[in-house]
């Protein structure tokens, strides 16, 4: 592969189509169990290099009222340069596509897009295991996006098993609030006790794998009636749950027929999107193919 110095990658959106709570560790984080259903939505990342090690620029397009030094990417892009020791620096620019607090984690895949990018732009050589160990201490779900695949979840999100599911097709409802994670998990409602599953049965469900549930979904319909609201509108049309800890809820749809039926009659106060699952992501495809060149 060549020297390059400007690209684009996507950072693709997730939801998780169960979400257990397990048990709460002595440092504060939460054990649970998931699944992250990778989707073809993504924001995108533009990456330059800069010979000034001093200069990272982050150019943010879209809404997101985060101040740059806070900011995931920022934040990513900081860590893996004192990783590295880089000499660069970089220009990134962040659009955004993927609605903000909505549990798609989008900000956790903007800062594994970044990683990813910066790796290639800076030329680290570091290994997948070693970015998505970055990638940890920047959030839970950061790793999975890292890594780029569907997957099963435990510990904290982190510890992570290759899912091979049949492509669904999902239609994602945004009630267009913010849910802050901080501020579900330091809850005293939510439940922290649930009993653990396995892949197995999670598998034995079949699709559309509806048949488990979110705890955090109680605790958010009570803070955020907005949430509440867009779950039972779209519960109309079968089994809709909350994605994580955000306020979108999903459906998973069998035809695309059924989701433009659905999309035709979303109230003018919401929006809402179809997104395909797929078992490896759109970062992991574009990162292959970039290594081709």
């Amino acid at each position: 592969m060549g020297v390059l110095t400007r690209f684009s990658l996507p950072a693709p959106a997730k939801i998780n189509l169960f979400l257990r709570i397990t048990g709460r560790r002595e440092d504060g984080y939460h054990e649970l169990q998931t699944v992250f259903q990778l989707l073809e939505l993504s924001d995108t990342l533009g990456f330059e290099l800069v010979p000034d090690s001093t200069k990272i620029e982050v150019v943010c397009l879209g809404l997101l009222d985060i101040p740059t030094e806070e900011n995931l990417v920022t934040r990513a892009a900081r860590m893996l340069q004192q990783a590295s020791g880089s000499p660069h620096g970089a220009t990134i620019t962040l659009e955004k596509s993927i609605p903000d607090g909505g549990g798609l984690g989008g900000g956790s895949s903007d800062a594994a897009t970044t990683l990813c990018g910066l790796n290639l732009l800076w030329g680290c050589g570091f290994s997948t295991e070693r970015l998505a160990a970055i990638g940890q201490s920047l959030g839970a779900d950061v790793p999975v996006f890292v890594w780029g695949e569907t997957a099963w979840g435990e510990g904290t999100g982190d510890t992570l098993t290759p899912l091979e599911l049949p492509a669904q097709r999902y239609l994602i409802l945004n009630p267009g609030c913010h849910v802050s994670t901080a501020e579900i998990f330091s809850n005293p409602d939510l439940t922290r006790d649930s009993s653990t599953s396995t892949i197995a049965r999670f598998l034995q469900q079949g699709p559309p794998y509806s048949q488990d549930r979110n705890d955090c979904e109680s605790v958010v319909c009570d803070l955020y009636p907005e949430v509440c609201e867009a779950l039972g509108w779209l519960s109309k049309w079968g089994a809709a749950k909350m994605t994580g800890t955000g306020s979108c809820v999903f459906l998973n749809i069998p035809t695309e027929e059924t989701g433009r039926e659905i999309l035709s009659q979303v109230p003018t106060k919401w929006s809402a999107f179809v997104a395909l699952g797929t078992q490896k992501s759109v970062l992991a495809e574009a990162l292959s193919q970039m290594r081709q060149l």
